[in-house]
């Protein structure tokens, strides 16, 4: 017996009868002179109809009674195939009940998802993205009209052979819930270029907010509050990770810009001497100036708190605070004033110790937040015992150890592969750097530009698709780079092109992103360095085991996978050479997809030992977590990965709680200055409510169902609403939980830090 897999999965036995009468159906909704069974003068014959559609199931029937089974869609195309043979009119009839048909299938799905997000029925929602809260009204709002604008781009905006492969994981299309609009990913907030447009053209207005004109902010607690609402006009424009830089309220990118701290210490000094002169009271300049410096101190540590307050409190208009991230180097600043540095230095200490301070729960507990993101960077004045800002290095360490950020950029290392420091966009998708110089008089520009979007590539699907054969395995990796990945950046391109500035005024009028006129495209921004666009990728570890059954730490996996990473940066270049336009390999921060990928990778090629028997993909170039080695070594393997992912990576050591041993997190951050550019440390600082423990809170398994949870080791609480987890999962740290197979993998992570210190060298 013919089994028939059905389009949800369900198995049926084979039923000949279902073709005839789907034929007869669409037969007598076609006008009677073009049916089956009408001569060429249009007279119609029952009988002969009845003959010919017998003919045309029985013909079927005979092209798979050799199957075991066959799903629906192969029946519905066979039909269709005959028909247009004996009937073309009867084909097109068919054609139509069968695309109406699927239609309605769409749509009753959309809306049983939708009603299912709103009940917290919808498991595969409910844990895609571990910073939104599925229980809040805004958060729901946005999934419903995620699922609508899901269906939209799979069923109407994205070719069958894009959404089947990203149904099938083949690819991952990211973002599928904000395609539908005109919307990009990622970028670096210009706000200088916001706060000084106007002064440098001898404007009061800076920029418009909301239709209202913003004037130059008249102290740093200003700018600060500003900044913050930047921040959340950007994030809801578009739908990946924002990053500005501290230095921009020092003026310290460019010698015009204004330095908001000192505009503050001026208004304090002014202040001072007119309180003086009131009040009869004589002092020394260094007397008013000390004055004014301690005044100045807490009305930036109040602008500070004001940041991260704003930042952690702010919720967009998808429910969830802003991606954003704090970008702290001091050696962004420009020489000619020493000032501007020591202002900035000044920030990123008040930064450090905010954010080590925490913010409290409705009970009080001091906890890890999840935004804004820090990133520090480690350059040849604060890397080493002695040197000038040795101990804001240390503060970010002691901040490391206790929040799990700052990350670490290696100003050493960045130059000698970019040429230039700059920050990441979102949690690591870099820009290219701008070789011709962007600025506007030719000198380099990096804030103000953006990210088109991503597509993901499952490398261990073409492994297993090749069966082990090389030459086959690199075949269908071309296949699937030109036909799949790369038509389906183009159109992430295309959907860009034509839109107008009017569509977000913050991005494109105001100075977030650029200065267009009202009406202006934004195409021209989307062409040269100006954006990039991504080539992501995923399972580099599993690939390479299966093909040469080794991990890529031997030298024979590493030869293979920088074989393989070096293919997608030569495809790169020849797409960017041909069409001006950034592509740029990309590690990509799988959240829910790590689950997704090896879902579809066990339903196509089965359970394989070390390569599809875990419920996740390991994320880009990473070594596997369930790997023995130590942090040190993982830093060092990993730079090599590193370099042939210039759109964007970040590795990174987990270790234990680390609050007692600041040395050795000092090792590891002096070994990142000298070996890899963009790094990170998952330290654990948990809390349990119920009993006040601080430490790790572990990961369990159901004997009975195998799922798992997660369950306090001092009182074994298990209520996850009464424990503050916080976990870095793509790059982010995650604050709401995790589907099974993302938490499968924080899980397995081994420790690559021993509790003793060893030797950076």
């Amino acid at each position: 017996m013919i089994t028939v897999v059905k389009k949800n999965g369900t198995k049926v036995d084979f039923d000949a009868k279902k073709i005839v009468s789907a034929i007869v159906k669409a037969n007598g909704a076609t006008p009677e002179h073009q049916r089956i069974g009408a001569d060429k003068n249009g007279r119609y014959n029952q009988k002969i109809a009845d003959a010919w559609i017998e003919a045309i199931s029985e013909e079927i029937i005979a092209n798979i009674e050799d199957e075991a089974s066959v799903t629906t869609a192969d029946i519905q195309n066979m039909v269709e195939t005959k028909l247009m043979t004996f009937a073309p009119m009867v084909a097109r009839t068919y054609m139509d009940y069968r695309h109406t048909q699927e239609l309605r299938e769409a749509a009753f799905k959309t809306v049983k998802s939708s009603m299912d997000i709103v009940e917290l029925k919808n498991d595969e929602v409910k844990d895609e993205n571990s910073n939104k809260n599925p229980v809040i009204v805004s958060v729901q709002r946005d999934y419903m009209a995620g699922e609508v604008s899901k269906s939209i781009t799979n069923e109407v905006l994205l070719p069958v052979e894009i959404s089947k492969a990203h149904k099938d994981g083949i690819i991952h299309f990211h973002d599928t819930d904000y395609f539908a609009q005109h919307m990009h990913n990622c970028d670096l907030i210009d706000l200088a270029g916001m706060w000084n447009w106007g002064p440098q053209h001898g404007q009061k207005i800076t920029t418009m907010l909301s239709g209202h004109g913003i004037e130059t902010p008249k102290s740093f607690l200003i700018a600060a509050n500003q900044a913050t609402q930047f921040v959340a006009q950007v994030a809801s424009c578009q739908y990946g990770g924002q990053t500005f830089t501290m230095t921009d309220f020092v003026g310290g990118r460019h010698d015009a810009d204004i330095n908001f701290v000192d505009v503050s210490r001026q208004k304090l000094i002014s202040d001072i001497k007119k309180e003086n002169a009131e009040d009869g009271i004589e002092m020394t300049e260094e007397q008013v100036r000390a004055r004014a410096e301690k005044r100045l101190y807490k009305e930036i540590k109040q602008g500070i708190q004001t940041i991260q307050y704003q930042l952690i409190t702010l919720q967009t208009t998808n429910g969830q605070a802003p991606f954003v991230t704090v970008f702290m180097y001091l050696n962004e600043c420009v020489a000619k004033d020493p000032q501007k540095k020591e202002d900035l230095a000044l920030l990123i200490k008040l930064m450090l110790e905010q954010r080590i301070k925490g913010v409290q729960d409705e009970k009080g507990n001091w906890i890890t937040p999840a935004f804004p993101k820090l990133i520090y960077v480690l350059q040849e004045d604060n890397i080493e015992e002695g040197s000038k800002y040795w101990d804001l290095t240390v503060l970010a360490a002691k901040c490391t150890a206790k929040r799990m950020v700052p990350d670490y950029i290696s100003e050493k290392k960045m130059k000698e592969l970019k040429g230039d420091v700059y920050p990441c966009m979102g949690c690591r998708s870099f820009l290219t750097p701008d070789t011709e110089g962007l600025g506007e008089n030719g000198e380099h520009k990096y804030y103000g530009r953006f990210n088109q979007g991503v597509i993901t590539i499952n490398l261990v699907d073409i492994a297993l698709s090749s069966g082990g054969d090389e030459k086959k395995f690199w075949e269908i990796f071309e296949d699937r780079m030109e036909n799949l990945v790369h038509k389906g950046l183009r159109l992430r391109h295309e959907r860009l092109l034509g839109t107008t500035s009017d569509v977000a005024p913050i991005l494109w009028q105001s100075g977030a992103l650029a200065r267009l006129a009202p009406g202006e495209k934004i195409d021209k921004l989307l062409y040269g360095n100006y954006s990039t666009i991504s080539v992501g990728y995923a399972g580099l570890y599993e690939c390479v085991k299966y093909m040469k059954n080794v991990s890529h730490t031997t030298e024979e996996g590493k030869a293979f996978g920088l074989k393989v990473m070096q293919f997608m940066n030569d495809k790169c270049a020849d797409w960017r050479a041909a069409e001006n336009i950034s592509y740029s390999v990309y590690g990509t921060p799988l959240e829910s997809t790590t689950y997704k990928f090896a879902s579809k990778l066990k339903e196509r090629f089965g359970v394989i030992e070390g390569v599809t028997d875990h419920d996740y993909v390991t994320n880009s170039y990473h070594i596997n977590v369930r790997e023995e080695i130590d942090a040190f070594s993982k830093l060092t393997k990993e730079a090599e990965f590193q370099k042939l992912s210039p759109g964007g990576a970040i590795s990174y050591v987990e270790t234990p709680n680390m609050e007692n041993n600041i040395d050795a997190v000092l090792a590891i951050m002096k070994h990142i200055y000298n070996t890899i550019l963009y790094a990170e440390l998952n330290s654990k600082s948990d809390i349990c409510e119920e009993c006040g423990y601080t430490g790790e809170i572990q990961i369990r398994e159901d004997e009975k169902s195998g799922k798992l949870y997660w369950q306090c080791p001092q009182c074994g609480c298990t209520d996850q609403t009464k424990m503050h987890v916080a976990r870095r999962t793509c790059g982010y740290i995650g604050t709401q939980y995790w589907n099974q197979g993302r938490t499968q993998e924080i899980r397995d992570r081994v420790i690559h830090l021993a509790t003793k210190t060893r030797s950076a060298c």
